[in-house]
């Protein structure tokens, strides 16, 4: 599944190495009010092993997803970024988990393997260590990135949530959802390439502040 806003410099790449890790799925694409010529990119990949959700305006990530999760048909759903920022090719890592059953639940984790990643020591990388730190003390789980986009549940799973996010909460929300009705997490490290807000990044450090507030708003105050 992959939530689109305003990718047309990476969203065509993106997609042809999603289409060829050897395992049997379905592209779900999102495409969230793109203003930037997106649309028209991801209009033209629709068919086949592609299917297509527009959006008329943007309405955020969460929204995207939630709207994804309605329509996804496989038994697993495995959340995917636009951008160039993580690698496709990790999907039978993230796979492997569930398909054992071992898990029901697989995080993707960019510093459970410091060898496989070089990030730099700045403002988002303290803000997400911060926000992972109090998630495994509010929810009491031991996460060592619960920012990372790579996300994937057992479709039985995540169908039953009650989403409220719309727009990058849907990660803290959907993390202390499934820890408070009881679901551990598994992480497998996964790689990471950093991109700038020159090059397109979205995320800023407000989002930090939403994510604190979701967490503790889903652990003290409601679950649904």
């Amino acid at each position: 599944m992959i939530p689109v806003y305003n990718e047309k410099n990476t969203v065509t790449a993106l997609v042809d190495r999603v289409r060829r890790v050897n395992i049997d799925k379905e592209i779900i694409l999102i495409d969230d009010g793109s203003t930037d010529g997106t649309s028209d990119i991801v209009k033209n990949m629709k068919g086949g092993d592609i299917s297509l959700i527009t959006m008329e305006k943007n309405t955020g990530k969460g929204a995207a997803v939630r709207k994804g999760i309605e329509q996804a048909k496989g038994d697993i759903i495995l959340i995917q970024d636009a951008d160039l920022e993580y690698f496709p090719e990790d999907y039978p890592i993230l796979l492997e988990p569930i398909l054992s059953g071992k898990a029901d639940i697989v995080y993707g984790s960019r510093f459970l393997d410091q060898s496989l990643n070089s990030i730099p020591l700045n403002l988002f990388r303290m803000g997400g260590s911060f926000i992972t730190k109090m998630t495994n003390f509010l929810y009491g789980i031991n996460l060592t990135d619960e920012a990372c986009c790579y996300k994937v549940f057992r479709s039985s799973v995540l169908k039953k949530i009650p989403l409220e996010c719309r727009r990058f909460e849907f990660c803290p929300e959907v993390t202390a959802k499934v820890s408070r009705m009881g679901y551990k997490i598994h992480e497998v490290a996964v790689r990471y390439n950093p991109r700038t807000f020159k090059e397109g990044k979205k995320i800023t450090y407000k989002d930090g502040f939403t994510a604190l507030i979701t967490l503790l708003k889903y652990k003290f105050f409601k679950l649904k």
